[in-house]
C-alpha cells in the first residue's frame, strides 16, 4: 500500500474492491510491477515494452456519451457522438464495479488534465494494469506529492482491457466499450489494451467543458521561439504534429493536446505520445532519444527477444506503434508546461491527393474554413480497418473527441486570432508530385524550413501568388527550398491529372462544408475554394 493513498479514497466513493491497491506509484515501481506480472520486457536501453493485442488503434465506433438531461442540448449528436441510455450506463457501471471486485490487484493515479491551474480538471484513473497506470501517470500532469493527500476526483476513469462487454445490455457496438457519463462524472473504458483511450477520454471531457468558461481547448501541438512567440500546429495523427513541434531551436509546450485562454497557451498533458514507426535519429532525433530512457512506454514495438535491440521499422505487430514518455525527456521542453498566447496558427494536413502546397498563408476567414474542415488523411493503424491513407474530413482537426457543435470551437478560434492578430498558415506534410501511390511524401527538410521562414516572420516578405482553386496565398520562392515544389501542379508529370484532382478535392471541400453553412458568417462562405 502506497503512502501517497489520500483520505478520500475509493471506499469514499463508494466503489468496494477487495484487491490490494497501489496508490499513486511512481515510475519505477510500476515498471517493476509490469515485469513481475509479464506485461512487457525492458529493452537494451531501459524503455518498457508492451504489446496491445487486437486493439492498436482508438475504436472511434465503440465509443459513446450517456444522453440525458445534461447532454441532451449540449452535445453534437451524430455519426461521431453516439449516445447510451442512463439506463444502459446504469447496467454496465453495475457490471464494472462487480468486475472490479474480483481483481486481486488494482493500480490507481491521481492527476491533473491541464497544466494552467485555473483551467485544469482533476482525474482518478482506476487500472488492472501496471502498464497503463504508468501510461496515464506520464500522459497526465502529475501534482505534487503533498497534494495527494486530500486529492477530491472531480472525474473517474475505470479502465478494464479484461473486460467484455454486452451490446444487448449495454448499448454498445462490441466487447470493447467507451463509456462518458458527464452527470456522474464517470469514464468506463472496457475491452481494449490500448492505452490512448485513456488520455483521449481526458481530451473529450476538457473539450466539453473549457469552452463554457472561454477556453478554447485545440487538438494541437505547440512550442515557443527564442523571442517568446508561441506557435501551435493543429492535426491529426500522422500529420507531424510531434515531429515539427520537437524542434531544438524551440522550446516545446507540448505534442498533442492544449487549452488557449486569455492568458496562455497551456499543456492539458504531463507527457507525450509519439508515433515510433520508421523512426530514426537523423529526422527525429529528439524523440528517438527517448526510445532509450528508462520511464519511456513502448507499444507494440517489435523487439529482439534475445538483444532486446528494438526495430522501429518494423510494422508487423502495428503501424500505429507508439512511445510515450515524460515531456521533460525532450531536453527543451517548457518547465512550467505553458507559454504566451500564440502568434503564428499552422494546421497541418497529410494531403493523400498531392493537391496542396507545402505551405499557404490563410486570412482569418480561411482560417476558420479550414479548421472546421478539418481535411487531411487519415493514415495507417491509427485507427482499427484503416490500412491504408485516404482522404477525410475531421471537423476542428479532432472531430472524435469534440463533443459539442463544431461551431462553438470555431468561434472560439475565430475570436481568438482576430484578437491577437495571429498569422494562420496551412502546411501540407503528405504527398508530392502526384496522389498518394504516385507521388512520394513531402521532404520534411523542405517543411521544416518553410515552417522556419514562417515562425521567424520572413516568409511574411516573400513574393506570393493566389492559388486558383483554394484562393490562399502561395510563396513563389522562399530561401533553401526547391521552387518547383511550392506550386503542386509543377511537380506532377500529368498536369490533366493534377487539374482533374484538384478539381475533384474542391468539389469535396465544398461537399463536406455544406453542413457549417447556417453556422458562419458569408465572409467564411467567401473563403471557400471556387469550384471550376
Amino acid at each position: 500500500m502506497s503512502i501517497l493513498k489520500p483520505v478520500f479514497d475509493l471506499g469514499a466513493q463508494g466503489i468496494r474492491a477487495a484487491a490490494t491497491v497501489h496508490w499513486n506509484l511512481a515510475t519505477a515501481p510500476l515498471v517493476e510491477q509490469a515485469l513481475i506480472r509479464g506485461e512487457g520486457i525492458l529493452a537494451k536501453d531501459g524503455p518498457l515494452v508492451v504489446k496491445t493485442g487486437q486493439h492498436t488503434g482508438r475504436s472511434a465506433n465503440d465509443k459513446f456519451i450517456v444522453r440525458d438531461a445534461e447532454t441532451e442540448n449540449s452535445v453534437w449528436w451524430g455519426k461521431t457522438n453516439k449516445g447510451m441510455s442512463p439506463e444502459q450506463f446504469a447496467a454496465l457501471k453495475a457490471d464494472f464495479l462487480d468486475f472490479l471486485g474480483t481483481k486481486d490487484t488494482l493500480f490507481v493515479q491521481d492527476l491533473f488534465g491541464g497544466s494552467q491551474p485555473a483551467h485544469r480538471v482533476k482525474v482518478r484513473v482506476i487500472n488492472e494494469l501496471a502498464w497503463h497506470n504508468l501510461f496515464i501517470r506520464t500522459l497526465l500532469v502529475r501534482p505534487e506529492p503533498e497534494a495527494l493527500a486530500d486529492f477530491v476526483p472531480d472525474y473517474t476513469i475505470i479502465d478494464l482491457p479484461t473486460f467484455r462487454a454486452d451490446p444487448a445490455r449495454h448499448g454498445c457496438r462490441s466487447e470493447t466499450v467507451i463509456a462518458v457519463n458527464f452527470t456522474e462524472k464517470l469514464i468506463l473504458i472496457g475491452g481494449t489494451r490500448y492505452a490512448g483511450e485513456m488520455k483521449k477520454s481526458v481530451f473529450g471531457l476538457l473539450n466539453y467543458l473549457l469552452p463554457v468558461d472561454g477556453i478554447m481547448p485545440m487538438h494541437c501541438s505547440a512550442n515557443i521561439g527564442p523571442k517568446g512567440d508561441t506557435a501551435v500546429f493543429f492535426g491529426l495523427s500522422g500529420t507531424g504534429k510531434t515531429t515539427l513541434s520537437a524542434d531544438a531551436s524551440r522550446t516545446l509546450i507540448g505534442d498533442d493536446e492544449h487549452g488557449w485562454s486569455d492568458t496562455a497557451v497551456f499543456n492539458f498533458e504531463g507527457g507525450c505520445y509519439a508515433k515510433m514507426i520508421n523512426l530514426s535519429p537523423e529526422a527525429e532525433p529528439e524523440i528517438f532519444a527517448t526510445s532509450k530512457r528508462f520511464g519511456t512506454v513502448l507499444e507494440n514495438v517489435v523487439i529482439d527477444p534475445e538483444t532486446r535491440e528494438l526495430d522501429f521499422n518494423d510494422a508487423s505487430l502495428a503501424e500505429n506503434s507508439r512511445g510515450s514518455y515524460p515531456i521533460d525527456f525532450i531536453p527543451n521542453a517548457s518547465k512550467d508546461n505553458l507559454g504566451p498566447v500564440p502568434q503564428n496558427i499552422i494546421f497541418l494536413t497529410a494531403d493523400a491527393y498531392g493537391v496542396l502546397p507545402p505551405i499557404a498563408k490563410l486570412t482569418p476567414d480561411q482560417a476558420m474554413y479550414h479548421f472546421l474542415s478539418g481535411y487531411t488523411a487519415r493514415v495507417a493503424g491509427t485507427e482499427i480497418g484503416v490500412t491504408e491513407p485516404s482522404a477525410t474530413f475531421s471537423t476542428c482537426f479532432g472531430a472524435p473527441f469534440m463533443p459539442r457543435h463544431p461551431s462553438v470551437y470555431g468561434n472560439l478560434l475565430k475570436e481568438r486570432i482576430a484578437k491577437g492578430g495571429v498569422d494562420c498558415w496551412l502546411v501540407n506534410t503528405g504527398w508530392t508530385g502526384g496522389q498518394y501511390g504516385v507521388g512520394k511524401r513531402m521532404p520534411i527538410k523542405a517543411t521544416r524550413a518553410l515552417l522556419n521562414a514562417a515562425l521567424d516572420g520572413s516568409l511574411n516578405d516573400a513574393e506570393f501568388r493566389t492559388d486558383p482553386s483554394f484562393g490562399f496565398k502561395v510563396p513563389v520562392a522562399v530561401p533553401g527550398v526547391d521552387s518547383t515544389i511550392l506550386n503542386p501542379r509543377d511537380t506532377w508529370a500529368d498536369k490533366a491529372g493534377y487539374d482533374a484532382t484538384a478539381k475533384k478535392l474542391v468539389n469535396q471541400f465544398i461537399a463536406n462544408f455544406a453542413q457549417f453553412e447556417g453556422d458562419v458568417d458569408a465572409s467564411v462562405l467567401e473563403a471557400a475554394p471556387k469550384a471550376a
